[in-house]
């Protein structure tokens, strides 16, 4: 049985169990801070984060790792393994998977192939858990990636911001730009729709903008058992909430919370609350 290493970026936010048990590498974006450059969860985390965007005056951008950190890590697990697999975040967000490619064209010890998710946050990490679990079922290499293709195009993700601003200033706010001028208060419910941000609706208040956002799930949902995630900047509160109400209205056979990697949180702000469900 051949043995399929798998990559991901940080922005997935995989639970670090998870990561840990399924062997699961982990390449970090990164923060660029003024003159600081940070890793991904590895020199800020989350928490460490939102404090400091609060305070300072100084608006944080991100940028993809570039192809000589891949290369690293595929010269490293080469020796161990059969083949790799990157999924990774969305190619339209992030120039991460041109890295991946990148470094794999000059690189021929094992055979490397790259999953483009078009997504983010738990949805691209339900596709790393498929893939993961795929090795472990003795898939191919290109069965694994075709496994993560299916998943991530399965997956759905919605999410409320307290404001637009974060997008805007970091340059990933895509279709949700025409909500941009719009009535003081409205919370626009978004979701990734072809790998970038897209409004859904605009709501007037966040607990309503909740409600349609659990609506919209279990719309997409159907009725199907679906593995869920509820992800969130610093609203601990509000996350336990709606995974209360997702575990009620969904037949979940899977369920986490997360947070949401600074990477990502530079882009949606503090308050946000999302919704990540993929279907069986």
């Amino acid at each position: 049985m051949s043995k399929i290493a798998i990559i991901t970026d940080s922005s997935a936010y995989l639970p670090p169990g998870l990561v840990k048990k399924q062997g699961i590498e982990v390449i970090p974006l990164t923060i660029i801070w003024g003159k600081e450059t940070l890793l991904d969860d590895v020199d800020i985390t989350p928490d460490e984060f939102l404090v400091r965007l609060a305070r300072d005056p100084v608006h944080p951008s991100t940028t993809q790792p570039n192809p000589e950190d891949f290369l690293a890590i595929y010269q490293r697990l080469a020796p161990k393994v059969d083949g790799i697999v990157n999924v990774l975040i969305s190619s339209a967000l992030s120039g991460t998977v041109n890295s991946a490619e990148a470094a794999s064209s000059d690189f021929h010890a094992v055979p490397v192939r790259t999953v483009d998710s078009r997504l983010t946050t738990m949805g691209l990490g339900f596709a790393v858990l498929a893939a993961s679990r795929a090795t472990q079922d003795g898939k191919t290499i290109d069965q694994v990636a075709e496994i993560a293709t299916e998943e991530a195009g399965k997956s759905r993700v919605f999410f409320v911001v307290n404001t637009l601003d974060y997008l805007h200033k970091g340059g990933r706010i895509g279709g949700a730009s025409k909500l941009l001028g719009s009535a003081l208060n409205l919370k626009p419910l978004l979701y990734l729709n072809g790998g970038i941000v897209d409004s859904l609706e605009k709501v007037r208040t966040k607990s309503k903008a909740v409600e349609r956002m659990l609506e919209v799930g279990a719309e997409y949902a159907a009725g199907r058992r679906v593995r869920a995630s509820v992800i969130h900047t610093g609203v601990p509160e509000e996350a336990s909430q709606l995974a209360e109400e997702v575990a009620e209205r969904f037949d979940c056979v899977e369920q986490f919370i997360t947070g949401i990697s600074p990477a990502i949180s530079v882009h949606v702000g503090p308050g946000a609350l999302g919704l990540c469900i993929c279907p069986m």
